[in-house]
This record gives structure tokens, C-alpha cells and sequence, in this order.
């Protein structure tokens, strides 16, 4: 046992550099060989690319054909920058929910601030509204798509002008979007 514990203090580590999808960014990871890095979890912070926007990205590490590459998982709006956008004499709209993409099943959750204190009607059409839109969106995209779309905010703004015939927003944002497996008609199809 103890010269297995001394082994691993010998080892030398160094830098192994990974690619990003959809970022020109390389992730520079610190380990002793390529397989120990396979199925870590990345973090990359993406204010500075999304102009001001705090995004935080997370991407998963794989080891394909002797080269590290990234799939990303999620995307998250910090809470900070969400309280930031949030004024007196608003009301804002919130959802959870999960869709299916071509490739995977995705847990999204939109935020909506409305211009004005709005009615719970209208702020229920509007959670509804959204909600519809996304999904027929997402189920004719893959999953890189998806998150290139929210990058360059495709997807908020499309949102925004469908339910813009309802209530007038301040703000429209997917808060968050995360990959959480095998889309469902997969998953049915197996079962079956």
C-alpha cells in the first residue's frame, strides 16, 4: 500500500489543453494522462464573450481517439446578474420544464420581466406562451444548435416577439438549460 501511495506522488503532471464547442476558448486542464481527465466537468465563465451578459458554461471532458474534447452540459444566467435586471413596479415570469431536442431530453427554465405590474392571467399566458414556443423550437434542433442559438440570443428574441402580442417585456432569458439525458421518444421507443 505504501508503495502504491508513493507511485502516484512520482507522477508528473502537466497541462493537457481542451476545446470548447461554440467558444474560441481552449480549456487548459492539469492532470497526469488523458484518461484521468475523461468525464470531468469544465466551468468556463462567459461574461466577457457574451458582452456583459453572466453566463456560466459547463462542459464534459472526453477522451476520443487520443484527443480531448468537450460536449457542453449546461448554461447558466447567474442569479446575481438576474437581480441586477430586476426593478421596482415589475413583475417577472418563471418555468420549468423539460423538452425534448433531436439528440437529447433538456430541462429549460425561462425568466420573464414584464414592462408593468401585469394581472396573474396574463402572466400565466405568457408562462404558457413561452413554453409552447420553446418546445416546438427545440424539438427540430440538436443540442449544440440550441445552446449556439442562446449565445447569440436567437432563442430569447424569437420569444420575446411571440409574446410580445400578449404583454410587452423588459427582459427575456432561458435562465437556465441543462442536457439530463436521452430525449423521450428514445427512451419510449425502448421501453417499448
Amino acid at each position: 500500500m505504501a508503495e502504491n501511495q508513493s507511485s502516484k506522488k512520482g507522477v508528473k503532471k502537466k497541462f493537457f489543453s481542451v476545446d470548447i464547442p461554440l467558444t474560441a476558448a481552449k480549456a487548459k486542464l492539469y492532470a497526469a494522462t488523458q484518461e484521468e481527465l475523461h468525464g470531468k466537468t469544465i466551468k468556463i465563465d462567459m461574461t466577457k464573450n457574451l458582452r456583459g451578459k453572466n453566463v456560466e458554461l459547463r462542459a464534459k471532458v472526453q477522451l476520443m481517439n487520443g484527443e480531448l474534447t468537450s460536449e457542453l452540459i449546461s448554461m447558466i444566467v447567474t442569479p446575481s446578474a438576474i437581480r441586477r435586471v430586476l426593478r421596482r413596479g415589475t413583475d417577472y415570469v418563471e418555468d420549468s420544464f423539460v423538452a425534448s431536442s433531436k439528440d437529447a431530453s433538456l430541462r429549460i427554465k425561462p425568466f420573464m420581466i414584464t414592462r408593468n405590474r401585469v394581472s396573474r392571467v396574463v402572466r400565466k399566458e405568457l408562462r404558457n406562451s413561452a413554453r409552447k414556443f420553446i418546445e416546438q423550437y427545440i424539438t427540430i434542433k440538436s443540442t449544440r444548435e440550441i445552446f449556439s442559438d442562446l449565445m447569440t440570443n436567437k432563442l430569447q428574441k424569437a420569444i420575446s416577439l411571440r409574446v410580445k402580442k400578449i404583454y410587452p417585456l423588459a427582459f427575456c432569458e432561458i435562465r437556465w438549460i441543462e442536457v439530463i439525458g436521452e430525449p423521450k421518444a428514445k427512451t419510449e421507443k425502448s421501453e417499448q
